[in-house]
C-alpha cells in the first residue's frame, strides 16, 4: 500500500498542465494515487478547461491531501509546444525547487503501472549521473493490444519527465517552444548529466492519447514535431531518415509524410531556430554520429566524452 507521504531523501513534485482531459483523468489520477511510493506534492494546473475536468479534479483533492489544484484564465484556445510549458511553469513558480529531491512534469492523460516512480527512484539513486529518466509509452491498438511509440532510449519521455532537481536548475528548465522535450536531454549531456528511458515491464505505462496526434489528428501532430526537429537545429540528412523510420509506425507513411512537410516548410520559409550555435553544433555532431554508430552507440560515446563536464553540486 502507498505510505502517507515520502521518506527523507525521496520527496518528489508533480506538476500537470492540463486542459479538457475529462476522457482521461479519473485513470491517470487513480494510477497515481495507487503508488507504492505517492508524491509529496502534486500540482494540476488546469489551463482553462471547459469540460467536466475541473470537478474531477476538486473530487480528487478532496481524497488526496498532496493534490493542489490551481487554475489558469482560459485563453480561449490551445497553444501548442510552449503553451503547456507556460502552464507548467504557472504550477512550477509556486513551489520551492529546493524543498523537493526531484521534480516531474507530468501529463493528465497517462496510465502508470504502480511501482513506477519507485523504480525511477532507485535507478537514480544508484546513479548519480542519471539527471531525467522515464519508462516507455505505449497505446492501445487493435484488439486491445498494447504498441510501443518506439522512443529513444537517450532521453526521458516529454508526456512524463522525471528530473533530479539539480540538473533541472542546471539546465535551465525547459525552453517554451516545439521540440523542449528533446532539447532539454541534449542540455543535459552538455552538462555531463545523463537522460535515458527503459522499456521495462514495471515502467511501461499507457499513452491514453498517442503521442504525435495532436488534440486534431495525427497530421497535424506530426507536422509539428517536423517543426520543432528544425527549430531544434535537426539537419536535413537526420530528418529523412527520422522521418523514413517513422513511416514504418501508425500511421503508415503518411506520419513520416507529416514530419518531412512541417520540417522543410520551416527551412524554405526562414522559420524559428533555437538560438545557441553552441548547442546546435552539438546536437549535429550526435545526428551524426548516430548515423554512422546508432544511437546507443552515439550516445554511449558521447556521455563518456561529456563525463568531466558534471558538476552535481
Amino acid at each position: 500500500m502507498p505510505t502517507d507521504s515520502p521518506q527523507t531523501g525521496r520527496r518528489y513534485c508533480l506538476i500537470t498542465p492540463c486542459r479538457d482531459e475529462a476522457q482521461y483523468a479519473r485513470r491517470t489520477l487513480d494510477s497515481v494515487m495507487a503508488q507504492t511510493t505517492p508524491p509529496a506534492l502534486w500540482i494540476i494546473v488546469d489551463d482553462g478547461s471547459k469540460d467536466q475536468t475541473p470537478q474531477i479534479l476538486e473530487e480528487y483533492a478532496k481524497k488526496a491531501s498532496y493534490i493542489r489544484i490551481v487554475r489558469r484564465e482560459d485563453r480561449g484556445f490551445r497553444k501548442l509546444g510552449g503553451g503547456v510549458i507556460d502552464a507548467f511553469y504557472f504550477g512550477y513558480d509556486q513551489i520551492n525547487p529546493d524543498e523537493f529531491d526531484f521534480v516531474c512534469k507530468f501529463d493528465l492523460d497517462l496510465e502508470l503501472p504502480p511501482r513506477y516512480f519507485e523504480i525511477l527512484m532507485h535507478k537514480m539513486e544508484a546513479n548519480p549521473r542519471l539527471g531525467t529518466c522515464s519508462g516507455k509509452p505505449y497505446f492501445i491498438g487493435a484488439n486491445d493490444k498494447l504498441i510501443s511509440e518506439k522512443c529513444g532510449d537517450e532521453n526521458s519521455v516529454g508526456m512524463i519527465k522525471f528530473y533530479r532537481t539539480r540538473c533541472f536548475q542546471q539546465i535551465g528548465g525547459f525552453v517554451r517552444f516545439l521540440m523542449w522535450d528533446g532539447i532539454d536531454g541534449h542540455r543535459c549531456r552538455m552538462l555531463g548529466w545523463l537522460a535515458e528511458s527503459y522499456d521495462e515491464p514495471d515502467l511501461r505505462f499507457i499513452h491514453l492519447r498517442p503521442m504525435g496526434t495532436s488534440h486534431k489528428n495525427w497530421w497535424t501532430g506530426r507536422v509539428r514535431h517536423g517543426v520543432g526537429q528544425y527549430y531544434m537545429g535537426t539537419t536535413p540528412l537526420y530528418m529523412i531518415c527520422s522521418a523514413l523510420f517513422r513511416m514504418a509506425r501508425p500511421p503508415l507513411v503518411i506520419g513520416g509524410i507529416a514530419m518531412l512537410w512541417g520540417y522543410f516548410k520551416s527551412l524554405f520559409g526562414g522559420g524559428k531556430r533555437y538560438e545557441d550555435p553552441q548547442f546546435r553544433a552539438f546536437v549535429r555532431r550526435w545526428q551524426w554520429d548516430s548515423l554512422r554508430l546508432g544511437k546507443s552507440e552515439a550516445t554511449r560515446r558521447l556521455n563518456q566524452r561529456q563525463a568531466d563536464q558534471w558538476q552535481p553540486s
